[in-house]
């Protein structure tokens, strides 16, 4: 874990190595502060005169402009190292999650992998920041004030031996007791995100089932659920000041008890009245240092959580992956499904497609029809290699997609969604994700030919129009015409639309694929469809039943003999499903 960490340090290694460099000048001035101030006590005590005290003050006021020299500059470097590896960290998270295939980010989740690209790096960096800072810093005063303090007070610093132990007792049993909790509180930070993520995304639907109340309440719930976690952790943890004060106290009195017996005893022949002040001042250094010690391990103890749930990321392997020599060029859009099965997990007992043989020629126009969770979208992901075969082949321009290269791959295979995404930006912008060199004139041709052109024109600002998130200040219709555009800009081999005109009227369904037919008519297309009307004039329907081929042909071959695809059509036309 470590070693995989470190590579995330990049070029931050400088800053990374000079904070604990300037943590242990920082340390040995403060420690040296409390001899020097018990000399200048002693020599004040002894009738010392002003050149001597004037010594001591001169050198008391260098090594604390030297003190606070380092503690801002290993506050600086800290700061830069710490934000940079959180930075390369976040970054190299992120690239990992990219080349997921479908099944890695279904493994996590999106509201788990949200997550883990936020709270848990913060976490990650946050102990970071302490590693190279306070757990130098700690340890070395700890040993500093120690050593110190058997030089100034002799036999009475034993009394810090007899304290620590109890105070490491204490605060051992705060950490084993806070560890469990911090662990368990990751799985329901997942939660809570999801529920979050849910309700953002389906805001509309929230609304119009008017599911407010109950939305609020299972966010409630997920969100007391944390924060019993945390009331549990921290009055854990509240134990750590009490205890603290406790032995700081403890070790207070009983080294001025001591300390006051042997100064009146022997009139401060062995212990003088700054040596007294010294052992006072070593032992909040040597307490405070134990205290943070325990927030150490605190940190590194919900970090460490933080830090295997990274891991487990950075580790995962896509399920996906090119092979050693990959084709580059895609001949054609022609396809062959070759006896595939398919399956989600290795460990399901159903197959979500079962003994799939098809072939499509390049050029052709396919629709496929079927029934809600009949494999329609599984299928068609197949052919990008979105999702690998468990069994079979399926093959594009006579090659078997495993052999290609991904990029040449997915760049020849354009997928328009029913829920298809756009993003923040102009629509331009978003429109050039299909092919970033398209100038405009070419951007309002191909609009027009996807019937966008119509409604961006109406827009004050036209094509220059800001896209919100997710595309949510235009019409559901609106959204999948520009993606319809989009997918035409990229001048694919084949083209995929997966139930992508559900939104828009039959006319303008007609138009489109006309469009298709008069500027792409060398590129495959596959159209998933509800309404029978926007296949029926496809070269071949693929009509699905349960992850299998119920049956394939033309319009009047399937009405003559298909009986799923006769129900589909009478009960679409006795229902005006047309009109």
């Amino acid at each position: 874990m470590i070693k995989r960490f470190a590579k995330c340090l990049g070029e931050y290694k400088k800053a990374t190595i000079l904070t604990p460099v300037m943590m242990i000048g920082e340390v040995i001035c403060e420690c040296f502060i409390p001899l020097f101030t018990a000399s200048l006590i002693n020599s004040i005590e002894s009738g010392a005169g002003m050149n001597q005290i004037f010594k001591y003050g001169l050198l008391l006021l260098v090594m604390a402009l030297l003190s606070l020299s380092f503690g801002c500059l290993a506050g600086i470097f800290c700061a830069t190292a710490s934000s940079g590896f959180a930075k390369n960290l976040r970054a190299e998270l992120f690239y990992k999650v990219q080349n997921f295939s479908f099944s890695n980010i279904d493994k996590f989740s999106t509201a788990s992998l949200v997550t883990r690209l936020t709270t848990d790096v913060t976490n990650v960096q946050n102990a970071f920041m302490m590693i190279i800072r306070i757990a130098v810093r700690s340890p070395l005063m700890l040993i500093i004030a120690f050593i110190m303090s058997f030089k100034v007070g002799g036999n009475i610093a034993w009394i810090f031996a007899a304290v620590i132990p109890f105070l490491g007792l204490g605060l051992y049993i705060i950490i084993t007791k806070t560890m469990p909790v911090f662990r368990s509180v990751f799985k329901k930070y997942d939660a809570l995100n999801n529920s979050v993520q849910e309700n953002v995304k389906g805001v509309r639907v929230v609304k119009s089932f008017v599911r407010e109340d109950y939305e609020k309440q299972k966010f409630a719930k997920a969100s007391d659920d944390i924060r019993r976690d945390f009331v549990k952790a921290e009055t854990n943890l509240a134990f750590n000041s009490p205890l603290m004060n406790f032995s700081m106290y403890a070790s207070t009195i009983l080294i001025s008890y001591f300390s006051s017996k042997i100064i009146i005893t022997t009139g401060a022949a062995k212990i003088g009245v700054g040596s007294l002040t010294s052992l006072i001042t070593y032992s909040m250094q040597i307490l405070m240092c134990l205290m943070m010690l325990s927030m150490i391990f605190v940190m590194l103890t919900l970090a460490g959580e933080s830090a295997k749930r990274i891991v487990e990321v950075l580790d995962e392997e896509s399920d996906i992956k090119n092979p050693e020599n990959p084709v580059t060029d895609v001949k054609d859009g022609s396809i062959d499904f070759i006896d595939v099965c398919f399956k989600y997990s290795k460990n399901a007992e159903k197959y979500a497609l079962s003994n799939i043989n098809l072939h499509i020629d390049a050029g052709m126009t396919v629709g496929i029809i079927g029934g809600t969770g009949v494999g329609k979208s599984t299928l068609i992901q197949l052919i990008s290699r979105l999702y690998d075969v468990t069994t079979g082949q399926v093959k594009v321009g006579g090659i078997d997609v495993r052999e290609y290269d991904l990029y040449s791959l997915r760049e020849e295979v354009s997928v328009v969604l029913q829920k298809n995404i756009l993003f923040s930006g102009t629509i331009k912008e978003n429109l050039r994700w299909g092919n970033k060199d398209a100038d405009d004139n070419e951007l309002v041709r191909i609009c027009k030919l996807a019937q966008a052109d119509e409604f961006i024109q109406s827009f004050p600002d036209k094509y220059d129009t800001l896209i919100e998130q997710g595309g949510a200040n235009v019409s559901g219709g609106q959204k999948q015409r520009l993606c319809i555009a989009r997918a035409l800009l990229k001048k694919p081999k084949i083209l995929i639309l997966d139930d992508s005109t559900s939104a828009v009227d039959t006319k303008t369904d007609a138009l489109i694929r006309k469009a298709f037919r008069e500027e792409i008519p060398d590129t495959t297309k596959i159209i998933i469809a509800q309404r029978i009307a926007s296949i029926e004039k496809s070269d071949l329907i693929v009509v699905l039943d349960n992850g299998r081929i119920a049956d394939s042909g033309k319009h009047d071959e399937l009405l003559s003999r298909c009986k799923i695809y006769q129900e589909v059509y009478y009960s679409q036309n006795s229902m005006g499903g047309d009109r």
